[in-house]
């Protein structure tokens, strides 16, 4: 009997071992999740400022080539 209860000690032992593991990666992936999230938010914010400015040059050569344009007919 009192290795039945020395038995059922070992299982309850190694269980919650197991459970505090589990928890612990978890956590750990839950970690990683987070890092990642403000990982993508930073590469977001990075390619709406990236957009903006190519938009920005795109706008200055149009309106640089509208320029070029009108003096070119200017002088013929």
């Amino acid at each position: 009997m009192a290795s039945g209860g020395v038995f059922l000690l070992l299982i309850v032992i190694v269980w919650q071992i197991a459970a505090t593991w589990r928890a612990r990666m978890l956590a750990a992936r839950e970690d990683e999740y987070r890092r990642l999230t403000a990982k993508y938010a930073q590469l977001l914010e990075d390619n709406v400022e990236l957009h903006r400015r190519t938009s920005d040059e795109l706008t200055q050569a149009r309106q640089a080539i509208v320029s070029m344009e009108k003096m070119m007919r200017e002088i013929e």
